[in-house]
């Protein structure tokens, strides 16, 4: 399979520039998938389109197992704008793929053309390419509109690119792996003056900053320290001009957690906190909160697969399976809520953390990571079969 991917590299490296250069946003990946959908059927492979709008699943069968996998791809981009220099930056102005979704799309791909050649396995793969992975939740619009009632599968993967991770190593855990990912809004109403005379009125940014940093006592003194979470406010809107304190500020950021009793917690002291607050002020402020992501919880048993394969492509020194947890959230969650599986990380390496504006993919692992998903599914569907040539 080495010497296979080996001479796959430059074809690998030319699909995924090609994707680099034309970034789509959440929903938007018409291009992207017509490219999938096309190298999908070149291989052979039946397709399905439309899920989600723009998702693809590709199935391939072989033999007359009943045994069922879904390895799972995600194809958006992220609205920022790219200073990478590179020949192949982005040609979408203020759209680039900041998150390595463009190399995540090309290793399942290589893996799909792999086992569309050689078929040593029995049972059915489901290659599925998800669109709307950044902050839009495709995954469970995918699932919401049958994804797994189209296409049954026993378990589900998925993997990420992990800057700052050894090179072609790979980090696991049972479990939690990412955390809950929640978004809120506060909107702080005061009583607009003129900023000569402050007392005339109540002053909504005085309210903020207050609130801002009440908000992370949550954290420090409600929450049990032995339970991880994180509030971040990340956007502060209002007021126009120098001289006039306005009516109303908006406050916006989101929190971090791995249970639900810990989501149930942040939610209800946030909404005491804010009301609190604003009331010492004489103000009023309203808190809207909305569950975004669950937690990226791992099954055992798919766990043991993932590494056990993960050793079988790069060694035992290469492979974590007590990785530690992060507090980034990932939709794959919504998968791994219906389907038992595992999420693992791939390393790429020194370079910029992704959603940077100066992150590119490292084409160096898309070999690893086409082998990863190859050998995975031969493991899954025929076990007693040695992924080789």
């Amino acid at each position: 399979m080495r010497d296979y991917f080996d001479r796959l590299h430059p074809e690998l490296i030319e699909w995924r520039r090609d994707l680099h250069r034309h970034p789509e946003l959440a929903f938007e990946e018409e291009r992207t998938s017509q490219v999938v959908a096309e190298k999908l059927e070149s291989f052979g492979i039946e397709i399905h389109r439309g899920l989600a709008k723009t998702g693809v699943v590709g199935t391939l069968r072989s033999g007359s197992s009943d045994r069922v996998i879904g390895l799972r791809a995600d194809m958006d981009a992220l609205p920022i704008t790219e200073e990478t220099k590179v020949d192949y930056e982005s040609q979408n102005p203020g759209v680039m793929h900041a998150c390595g979704h463009d190399g995540h799309t090309t290793m399942l791909l290589g893996a799909a053309k792999y086992l569309s050649e050689k078929g040593a396995f029995d049972g059915t793969v489901h290659f599925i390419f998800q669109p709307a992975e950044e902050n839009e939740g495709g995954a469970r619009v995918m699932i919401e509109e049958g994804l797994f009632k189209l296409f049954p599968c026993q378990r589900v993967y998925g993997l990420h690119n992990m800057p700052g991770l050894e090179e072609s190593s790979f980090g696991m855990r049972e479990g939690a792996l990412m955390a809950a990912f929640d978004k809120f809004e506060i909107e702080v109403i005061g009583q607009g003056t003129h900023a000569a005379i402050p007392h005339r009125g109540i002053d909504p940014i005085v309210v903020t900053a207050e609130i801002v940093l009440a908000l992370q006592s949550i954290v420090a003194r409600e929450i049990d320290p032995m339970k991880n979470a994180v509030i971040s406010v990340t956007q502060l809107r209002g007021g126009e001009t120098w001289n006039v304190i306005p009516d109303r500020i908006t406050i916006r950021g989101c929190t971090r957690s791995f249970l639900p009793s810990v989501q149930e917690k942040l939610e209800s002291s946030m909404a005491r906190v804010v009301s609190g607050v604003a009331a010492a002020h004489g103000a009023t402020a309203e808190l809207s909160y909305e569950h975004g992501y669950p937690p990226t919880v791992n099954s055992a048993t798919e766990t043991k697969i993932a590494a056990a394969v993960a050793i079988q492509v790069v060694g035992s020194d290469k492979v974590s399976t007590d990785t530690d947890a992060l507090m980034g959230s990932e939709d794959f969650a919504f998968m791994l809520q219906e389907k038992p599986g595992c999420y693992v990380l791939l390393g790429a390496g020194p370079g910029p953390m992704v959603h940077n504006s100066r992150y590119d993919f490292n084409d160096a692992i898309l070999t690893v990571g086409a082998s990863y998903w190859a050998s995975l599914a031969l493991s899954e569907l025929t076990p007693e079969l040695s992924p080789e040539d």
